[in-house]
Order: structure tokens, then sequence, then C-alpha cells
């Protein structure tokens, strides 16, 4: 039987200094082909070259990755301000009709986080420009210096609600994560349940009550050691058995046409 495929949305990206790409991490394809089970299938986040129903017709579930760009704060009734960061508008044209479509029919979504915060603002909330200018939060931005393995160590406890999704997922309300991001939650968006917070009050999981598929987001970056770490792999798990049920029930729906 064929593996279910997992849309993985890229970003741009500059090869040799002057060669345009659409690039995607490579720890985001070991994670998908690894732990959920699925083929990778690197997504470029550009309208000119993809649309949303033709992605939602050829892949079982989508990995909305991380990225330097932020999603453009008009996306959430707001002014850009030099707080705000690069944008990737050409993404935000991609993702967020398309994690609004994902929800209305239960097509599984995996948001990691710019994919998490692409989550919230699909769904109508609003982000903060930057989490450590906030009184009382921590920075939880990546280090600027330090290898790969320093830069995704992990850094501190997310609690989950008892007897969420999360929970469940994990068998504990508390685990240790690799918090790697700048932006984060300012208002949920409608439907957007707030299921995991770091010890600063910052919103770290998320999911869309109600939701008929899989919508669990975070905050953090399980793509990275997702084969070995505890809370990275039931994660991805959970994912791949969800793109795998709707690549189930989508060929039973062609055979029975």
């Amino acid at each position: 039987m064929t593996r279910p495929v997992i849309g993985i949305i890229g970003n741009p990206a500059i090869l040799n200094e002057n060669y345009p790409t659409h690039a995607g991490g490579t720890m985001n394809s070991c994670a998908v082909a690894n732990v959920s089970g699925g083929i990778p299938m690197i997504i470029p986040a550009d309208p000119d070259y993809v649309r949303v129903q033709d992605l939602l017709d050829v892949c079982d579930g989508f990995l909305l990755t991380g990225g330097r760009p932020n999603v453009h704060p008009t996306e959430y009734g707001e002014e850009p301000t030099p707080a705000h960061g690069e944008f990737d508008q050409c993404r935000d044209a991609v993702t967020l009709p398309l994690i609004r479509a994902c929800v209305e029919r239960g097509q599984p979504v995996f948001g990691i986080c710019r994919g998490f915060q692409e989550v919230n603002v699909a769904m109508g909330g609003t982000l903060y420009p930057e989490i450590r200018d906030l009184p009382g939060r921590d920075n939880h931005r990546m280090p600027p210096d330090g290898t790969i393995e320093e830069k995704f160590a992990l850094r501190h406890i997310v609690t989950v609600s008892d007897g969420g999704p999360f929970h469940k997922l994990f068998g504990t309300t508390q685990v240790m994560t690799n918090t790697l991001h700048g932006q984060g939650i300012k208002d949920a968006g409608k439907r957007i349940v707030i299921d995991g917070y770091a010890p600063d009050g910052t919103p770290e999981a998320i999911y869309v009550k109600d939701a008929p598929g899989f919508t669990m987001s975070v905050q953090w970056h399980p793509e990275w050691n997702a084969d070995n770490d505890p809370v990275s792999r039931p994660l991805f798990t959970a994912f791949g058995d969800a793109a795998r049920a709707w690549k189930d029930a989508k060929e039973g729906r062609r055979s029975v046409a």
C-alpha cells in the first residue's frame, strides 16, 4: 500500500548566494517519512504556482513549517511595524485559505512555529509582534550562536490541560520543549483552544474546537529529533495516523464513485 502524501509548506531561500529556491528543512522530511510514515512533498508556497484545491486533492495532510518571515499583520487587521519583522505574503496567500479548507473538510493539518501562528490567524486570531518585549515574558527566540544541536536543545516546560488532547497524546500534563519563536498569540481565533502554555504564560499548544480532523499545532519544533524525542514522536505519529485515515477514506470514496 502506498503511504499518505504529506504536503510540507516550503519557504523561499537563496542557494549559492544567487539562485532562488523553494526549500524545506531536511528534519521536516525526516519526521514525516520516518515517524509519520508519509511521503514528504515540498510545496512551493506561492499562489503563482499552486492552487489550494489542487493541493487538497493531491495531498492527504499538510505540515505547516516554521519560517523566518512572519504572517503579514494586515491578515489580522493590524498595520505592519518594524517589530513585525520580515513577511512572506505569497505563503500567507496559500496557507491561510488552505488551513480553513482543511478544518472544514477534516483534512489533517499540523502547524509548527509559524504554522502554529498561521492556524490562529486563519481562524481569526491575532499575534504579538515580539513576545520578549511584553512585561513578564521570556525571550523565546533561537540563540544566535552555537551548534544546531545547541540551538534546538530543550529549553522549557509546556503545561497542557488535564484530560485534553495533548495530555492524552503525551500521557502527562508537562513536557519539555525546544521553544524557538519571536511572535505569539495575542487573541485566540474563533474555535482556537489554547491547550498548553509556557511558564511565562505564552500559548504553546492549540487545536481547533469541533474540527472533524487533526488540527494540533505547537509553537515549538518537534521536527527536531522526532525519531527519539518522547514529545515529538507521538505528535508526528498521530499526524501520520490521521493522514492515513484520510487517504483510506478518500480511496474508499473514489471506489464507490
